[in-house]
């Protein structure tokens, strides 16, 4: 489950319910409270989309204000891999689907419009990640490269606590045979995340797919997974369902407490 809410300077946002330390902090934006029009409508943060530049730019300074973050987030060239980068090394659009960092004031990013955001931090409070998950990127193994890059800095993944931000559910992801067989061939007990829909069709569930890799790779307390894309038009970007349409922002953070909403 999260807690939404109206949010501040109007925008909505949504606050992660997971046992997380103090000292992390996590928010997902919805689609409301931003300045882009339609068909980005209205807080719409990807530049990559064809929205107006100065209207992402004024978005992401809304949010970067609202939020009194400690530093811009640290936004990646998104690309359905297995890349994860130090985000405090990081340049401004690295190529990478993943980052973490163990620096206070770091801001881990990733977009999505239908795709798997997923959060990661340790118990200790010590580390935070970030991850874009599409089925591309699940199948290639980009949680399980996260869970690896911060157990090299000596964080055991049985340590890790996973949120699962928004993304399309079960009922919206109709898929097809190529989909299903690219799951299948890394692990044949995914196929309970299928469901038969019509004839040469599944329907997949995206939060339940990652929740077995999640706990493949040793992570057993998962969060979230709550949401749909898909089906919430009001409420969510959807680029299956639209098209053509803006971005929302998964971030976590080590700092100070951010404004309640």
């Amino acid at each position: 489950m999260a807690r939404a809410g109206p949010g501040v300077s109007g925008l909505s946002l949504i606050r992660p319910d997971w046992p997380a330390p103090a000292s992390v902090h996590a928010v997902a934006t919805t689609r409301t409270g931003g300045g882009s029009r339609p068909p980005w409508a209205s807080l719409n943060l990807g530049d990559h989309v064809g929205d107006d530049p100065a209207a992402v730019l004024r978005n992401r300074e809304l949010l970067r204000d609202a939020l009194e973050l400690p530093g811009d987030p640290v936004w990646l060239q998104q690309v359905h891999g297995t890349a994860v980068v130090d985000a405090a090394r990081a340049g401004e659009g690295v190529a990478a689907d993943a980052s973490w960092t163990t620096s206070p004031g770091i801001v881990c990013a990733v977009l999505t419009a239908d795709c798997l955001p997923v959060l990661f931090c340790n118990r200790a409070g010590t580390h935070v990640a970030a991850a874009h998950a599409g089925w591309r990127g699940l199948t290639a193994g980009v949680l399980e490269s996260t869970v690896a890059w911060l157990a090299a800095d000596g964080v055991r993944p049985d340590s890790l606590l996973a949120w699962l931000g928004p993304a399309i559910g079960p009922a919206g992801y109709e898929v097809g045979p190529e989909v299903r067989d690219a799951f299948l061939r890394v692990d044949p007990a995914a196929d309970s995340a299928f469901r038969p829909n019509r004839p040469g069709h599944w329907l997949l569930d995206l939060y339940g797919a990652a929740r077995q890799r999640l706990r493949r790779a040793g992570v057993t307390a998962i969060s979230g997974g709550n949401f749909c894309t898909f089906t919430q038009p009001e409420r969510f970007f959807s680029h299956r369902r639209d098209g053509v349409t803006g971005r929302q922002a998964t971030l976590i953070w080590m700092g100070e407490k951010v404004p309640d909403t």
